[in-house]
């Protein structure tokens, strides 16, 4: 039987933490096909909307290209990797250490399904957060529980940027509904969750409020939710 996830990076609990095959340089730095063909217009989304002076928290960063790619035109930014993978660490630590700055920080574990998230949060308040792909390819529960920590740890008038597929008030494009099947059929848990009905209701109660909502290539958004 072929495994439909051999040469993708997994979890210790063997389920993929992305569903493409990353490469790896030497020093240890790992590149994400997906985020080579986006990470320029992320880059200018995020320095358009927002902050570009004070401390950057990014949730799963994943290979750590977006926190270098965007700290490298935002000068005045500073930026902190989290993730709950060794490997990906591995990477983040390799990006932080390649630049010619030392505005890159971290990587720190932060799971987003605890009530707590460690050292991050001695660190508050945080000018905003970064999350991109990660609350479909996980349990609601992380959504949940990132939605929560941006009110607890952003400073009044923070932004969460979120980018990624998303459904809206019930209605998803034709490409994102077959994307949710197909990662519904790998983890139950896992899906494309709608912006209306799921992630704004927890925004609500975080204190959070939908600041803007822009489209994106390839049926994505970049979502803000900035705290009152």
């Amino acid at each position: 039987m072929t495994d439909e996830n051999a040469g993708y990076q997994k979890a210790q609990s063997g389920q993929p933490l992305a569903l493409e095959q990353r490469l790896e340089e030497a020093d240890g730095r790992r590149f994400s096909p997906s985020i080579g063909r986006n990470k320029d217009v992320v880059r200018a989304t995020f320095l358009d909307i927002m902050p570009t002076q004070g401390r950057i928290l990014e949730i799963a960063s994943g290979t750590g290209e977006h926190g270098a790619h965007i700290t490298a035109l935002a000068h005045d930014l500073n930026w902190t990797y989290s993730d709950i993978d060794p490997v990906s660490q591995a990477s983040q630590s390799a990006w932080r250490d390649h630049v010619t700055h030392d505005r890159l920080n971290g990587p720190f574990t932060v799971d987003t399904t605890h009530a707590d998230w460690g050292d991050v949060e001695k660190a508050a308040p945080w000018s905003g957060m970064f999350c991109a792909n990660m609350i479909h390819i996980a349990p609601y529960a992380a959504a949940e529980g990132l939605i929560a920590g941006a009110g607890r740890l952003l400073n009044s008038g923070g932004r969460l940027m979120l980018y990624g597929p998303f459904a809206r008030a019930g209605e998803i494009a034709t490409s994102n509904a077959r994307f949710s099947e197909d990662l519904k059929r790998r983890d139950p848990r896992w899906g494309v969750r709608d912006l209306d009905l799921e992630i704004l209701p927890l925004a609500n109660a975080a204190g959070l409020r939908l600041a803007m909502v822009k489209d994106m290539p390839a049926n994505n958004l970049s979502v803000v939710l900035e705290k009152g």
